[in-house]
């Protein structure tokens, strides 16, 4: 038989989440349930004004939340974890790199219930050049290493296509190669 928990180790384990350095936050079905002043203040929010909220509101469009969700939702089915590297909105409307990483409690209903951790990494990764919707979830594919062909599959679109966003983003950026198109993004250069 367990005995039961200390009280003095429940307050540490809310102060523990309450003082993270990184933005905590848990999510019932992406709905916030509980996030940290980290979490809150990295979005330009308190965050009572988060609570009960969906997740939606800290992406810069309906179809990142969506596309990012999908391929969440699947590595949260298959390995209970997911993590990556993408564009997220400030409430002033300010994009921002972050890297996210997440756990599900039930890989059988992946997003039932999840932890989520969420660091600001624009220091190190600045976003220098204005970019639509579809050219920030090809940057992000672009940085995790994936091909033309896999991000067609991934984006269920032609490679035709990704390789003219790719063209378009190397203008944008202005750089000649696919690395420095890269470097760019993930502030390298």
């Amino acid at each position: 038989m367990n005995p039961a928990p200390h009280p003095a180790l429940d307050v540490n384990l809310v102060l523990a989440f309450d003082m993270a350095p990184v933005g905590l936050c848990v999510l019932n079905n992406r709905i916030i349930q509980r996030c940290n002043e980290a979490l809150a203040s990295m979005f330009g929010y308190e965050p009572a004004e988060l609570t009960g909220q969906s997740m939606c509101m800290l992406y810069p469009s309906q179809n990142e939340f969506m596309g990012i969700g999908a391929r969440g939702f699947e590595a949260l089915r298959d390995c209970g974890r997911y993590a990556d590297e993408r564009i997220m909105k400030h409430r002033d409307g300010r994009l921002f790199w972050c890297h996210a990483s997440g756990r599900t409690l039930d890989r059988d209903d992946p997003y039932g219930c999840t932890v989520w951790m969420f660091e600001d990494i624009s220091a190190r990764r600045p976003i220098t050049t204005a970019l639509t919707s579809r050219e920030r979830e090809i940057a992000q594919l672009l940085i995790e290493g994936k091909t033309s062909k896999q991000i067609a599959r991934v984006l269920e679109v032609s490679p035709r296509t990704i390789d003219a966003h790719r063209v378009r983003l190397l203008r944008k950026l202005k750089v000649n190669t696919a690395t420095e198109m890269v470097s760019r993004l993930a502030g390298l250069m």
